[in-house]
C-alpha cells in the first residue's frame, strides 16, 4: 500500500471515528480541538478528511495486484 494511501485511510478513519462520536454522544471532537466548528482550523480539517476520503474511492477500483503492492 502506498503512503498516500495511508494517509488517506487513517484519515478517513478519523473521521469516521469522529462522526460516530457525533452520533452517539453529540460531541464533535474536531470543533472541540479547533475551538468551534466555523472556525477556518476547523474547516480545514474537515476539508482533508473528506479529501482522503475521496482518496480512498479509489481503492475500491485498484486491481487487486496492484492493492497489494507495499
Amino acid at each position: 500500500m502506498r503512503i498516500m494511501d495511508r494517509i488517506a485511510l487513517i484519515l478517513t478513519i478519523i473521521g469516521a471515528l469522529n462522526w460516530g462520536a457525533i452520533g452517539l454522544f453529540q460531541f464533535d471532537l474536531v470543533a472541540w480541538i479547533s475551538g468551534g466548528m466555523d472556525t477556518l482550523m476547523a474547516r480545514i480539517i474537515y476539508t482533508v478528511v473528506g479529501l482522503a476520503g475521496v482518496w480512498c474511492i479509489s481503492l475500491l477500483f485498484r486491481p487487486d495486484e496492484v492493492r497489494d503492492e507495499a
